[in-house]
């Protein structure tokens, strides 16, 4: 039991007569004559883009820049100026770790972590940050009408 946080980016792969040819996806299933999956019914695709354990200051911001307040277990929207927005909240904290408290505080919880500030707390900004980084550069490739991000937390 902890707390376990899931960011997943979904896209879409349904192909429409409207799309020109080159828009189209085209999508396999190995094994699909088994009938489980049948890969001309696959309408998106989820990938698991990021994933944290007991990070709750991250945790935090998600739950009061993304999701209202509301620590609820359910999933959020997630659009490329959050992303922006945790990035640089994560480099300010890296830059000068004592904004630690004031930019990304920890939040105490069931099964949550630990609430220091300590080595591990740094890492996993440091993780975080370059997740971001590296979401940001991607974002850019994508087709913003066929693609979403979302966050979700549990416990």
């Amino acid at each position: 039991m902890g707390l376990d946080m899931y960011l997943h980016k979904k896209t879409f792969v349904r192909n429409w007569d409207h799309m020109e040819e080159s828009e189209k996806n085209h999508v396999s299933v190995k094994g699909a004559e088994s009938g489980h999956i049948i890969g001309a019914r696959v309408s998106e695709i989820t990938e698991q883009v990021a994933y944290w354990r007991k990070a709750n200051h991250i945790h935090a911001w998600f739950v009061e820049n993304v999701q209202d307040g509301k620590d609820d277990c359910g999933e959020y929207y997630v659009t490329k100026d959050h992303i922006k927005a945790l990035n640089k909240a994560c480099k300010e904290v890296l830059d000068d770790n004592s904004l630690a408290e004031e930019v990304l505080p920890t939040a105490s919880g069931f099964f949550f972590g630990g609430v220091e500030y300590d080595k591990y707390y740094f890492e996993s900004v440091l993780n975080t940050w370059e997740i971001t980084n590296a979401l940001l550069q991607e974002i850019e490739g994508w087709n913003s009408l066929r693609t979403d991000l979302s966050y979700r937390a549990s416990w």
